[in-house]
């Protein structure tokens, strides 16, 4: 079995990789450390517990399962990474907060059929008790992970100004920016294994070359086990699909489709049918804003950051100016010093709150106090207009994909240089494997 497969195999959902009547939870009474990463032990329980799962999740895929020996090192290596990494969450004092986890905990629960969080934690622990807890803590580890892979390998991904104007002027980056597409879309997914799915869409794919009946790939291969859903989406530009799936259908030739795409949701294949130039205009509503804010401190509690915001608020109300005021009194020191003025704001450049509260206020109005994570605040919205925004869109796309393509490889050495300065003992001699293949 190459490694590549194990490592895929570690990324597979929380769900599958814990969530089985017949996987056995080990908790050795005579529990004994086999190495140790920064502060962190691995017990031997931990590796025997991945072991079991691993060749769990190997056999429900028909995949052959490697002998015992390499078996243990790979997953020793991985328990290792996992754990260097969470000695830098810990170190950069990540949190993942109550909301997000119990969102990625519910949505777990979904995919087993539990439309709660309480009736899932009634149905773990009825298989052991802690199972609920457990699993709880292993996504919020998983959670905290992608948040540090996201700050710390994005900061190691260098795209320049040139970079983005070189492949907006390639083919590629005129399909990805400046066309329409007509799409074929099938997703396929169910109950069936995963190598079943797999082969169904093999399958799928391979028709598709030769027809665009969506109706008869869903009568020709669904089944009570394999769901497919095929739908010829039309044109539409390529900025109003998904950017990940936007990013693989621009580097398509006509009638040709995409290689298999894995979510979690099932298995995706595209197929481009047609590709026009794109006349639609990326026209974003902008508000020309101002505004006052009141942040709480050491010597300004709460309340009186709240009386202090409606106290101008009525001074506005009386017909003071807002300008002045915002100089005079506004905590936001980079727009105080300009009247409060914040220029042209675009939708989706503040927190939520702020922007709810200006794309509802009229031009020429001031709104009421209102509250963010940053304070209390004020704003009046000056102007309204619709902007062109199609060259920052174009940009911010050539951005991403150019992002994307680099995310692996940045990531894979960024966890080289990971292991490499890490502290690690390997207790047992016999698990001590030089070659580290990172996750």
């Amino acid at each position: 079995m190459k490694t590549q497969n194990l490592k895929q195999l570690f990324k597979a959902s929380a769900l599958a990789l814990f969530i089985s009547s017949s996987m056995p939870t080990f908790a050795a009474p005579t529990d004994q450390v086999i190495a140790v990463v920064g502060d962190r032990a691995i017990l031997k329980s931990d590796l025997q517990q991945g072991m079991a799962e691993a060749a769990h999740q190997l056999q429900a895929q028909k995949k052959e399962v490697p002998p015992a020996q390499i078996l243990q090192r790979q997953i020793l290596n991985q328990l290792i990474i996992q754990n260097a990494q969470l000695e830098q969450v810990k170190r950069y004092n990540l949190k993942i907060d109550e909301k997000t986890l119990n969102d990625a905990v519910l949505k777990v629960a979904n995919q087993s059929g539990v439309t709660t969080l309480e009736a899932f934690q009634q149905k773990l622990d009825a298989m052991a008790p802690g199972t609920y807890e457990g699993l709880r803590n292993r996504i919020s580890d998983d959670l905290l992970i992608q948040r540090l892979r996201q700050q710390q390998v994005m900061s190691r991904i260098k795209i320049s100004d040139q970079d983005v104007e070189n492949f907006l002027k390639s083919p590629e980056g005129q399909a990805a920016v400046g066309s329409q597409v007509h799409v074929i879309h099938v997703r396929i997914s169910g109950d069936a294994s995963t190598n079943q799915l797999e082969n169904a869409a093999k399958q799928i794919k391979t028709e598709l070359n030769s027809h665009n009946d969506v109706k008869a790939l869903e009568q020709k291969f669904s089944n009570d086990k394999v769901k497919v859903e095929g739908a010829d989406m039309g044109f539409r530009p390529l900025s109003a699909i998904p950017a990940d799936l936007a990013a693989r259908v621009s580097s398509l030739n006509t009638g040709q489709t995409t290689d298999l795409i894995k979510a979690q949701d099932g298995i995706h294949v595209l197929k481009l049918i047609e590709r026009k130039g794109n006349e639609q205009k990326a026209l974003v509503t902008q508000y020309e804003t101002r505004h006052i804010l009141i942040k709480p401190s050491e010597i300004v509690t709460p309340e009186n950051a709240k009386q202090s915001i409606e106290s101008i608020y009525n001074r506005l109300k009386a017909g003071d100016d807002f300008a002045t005021l915002a100089a005079t009194y506004s905590n936001d020191p980079g727009s105080a010093r300009d009247g409060g003025s914040l220029g042209w704001v675009s939708p989706g450049m503040m927190v939520p709150e702020f922007d709810k509260v200006m794309q509802n206020t009229p031009a020429g109005e001031i709104s009421q106090p209102f509250e963010t994570q940053f304070g209390w605040h004020i704003l009046k919205v000056q102007d309204i207009r619709k902007q062109d925004m199609t060259n920052e869109y174009q940009k911010r796309m050539a951005r991403q994909i150019l992002g994307e393509r680099q995310f692996d490889s940045e990531l894979d050495g960024w966890l080289r240089e990971l292991r490499a300065n890490t502290y690690v003992e390997i207790k047992d001699k016999n698990l001590d494997d030089k070659s580290y293949q990172p996750q």
